[in-house]
C-alpha cells in the first residue's frame, strides 16, 4: 500500500488549500483514513478521519473550517481547509487504518502513512 499526499503550500491567514493522499495497493472499501499534522518541535496530531462509510471526525481546533471527504472511484480522500490560520501551519500527512469501520483520530491505527505535505499560513 502507498499513499501519496499533495497539495500543500504557502497561503496567508484566512485562506484555503486542498490537500490530496491518493492510494495504490488498496481499495479503502473497508478502511478509514485519515489526515494528521506536526508542527515543529510538536508531536503529530490527529486532524481529521472519514470512514468507508463516510462517518467523520474532526480535531476541536479545525472543526467548522476543515472538511474531509473521499472518492472512491479515484481512491483518494481530501482535506479541504478553510479560513487558515498560522496555527496551522504543519506538515500534513494521511493514513490509512486496516480494516476499520469507523473514523479515528489515533496515530497508533493507523497502518500505512504517506510522505507528507508542508502547509505554511503567514499571518
Amino acid at each position: 500500500v502507498q499513499l501519496q499526499a499533495s497539495g500543500g503550500g504557502m497561503v496567508q491567514a484566512g485562506g484555503s488549500l486542498r490537500l490530496s493522499c491518493a492510494a495504490s495497493g488498496r481499495t479503502f472499501s473497508s478502511d478509514a483514513m485519515g489526515w494528521f499534522r506536526q508542527a515543529s518541535g510538536k508531536g503529530r496530531e490527529g486532524v481529521s478521519s472519514i470512514s468507508a462509510e463516510d462517518s467523520t471526525i474532526y480535531a476541536d481546533s479545525v472543526k467548522g473550517r476543515f472538511t474531509i471527504s473521499s472518492d472512491a472511484s479515484k481512491n483518494t480522500v481530501y482535506l479541504q481547509m478553510n479560513s487558515l490560520k498560522p496555527e496551522d501551519t504543519a506538515v500534513y500527512y494521511c493514513g490509512l487504518s486496516l480494516s476499520n469501520w469507523y473514523p479515528r483520530l489515533e496515530e497508533c491505527e493507523y497502518d500505512y502513512w504517506g510522505q507528507g505535505t508542508e502547509v505554511t499560513v503567514s499571518s
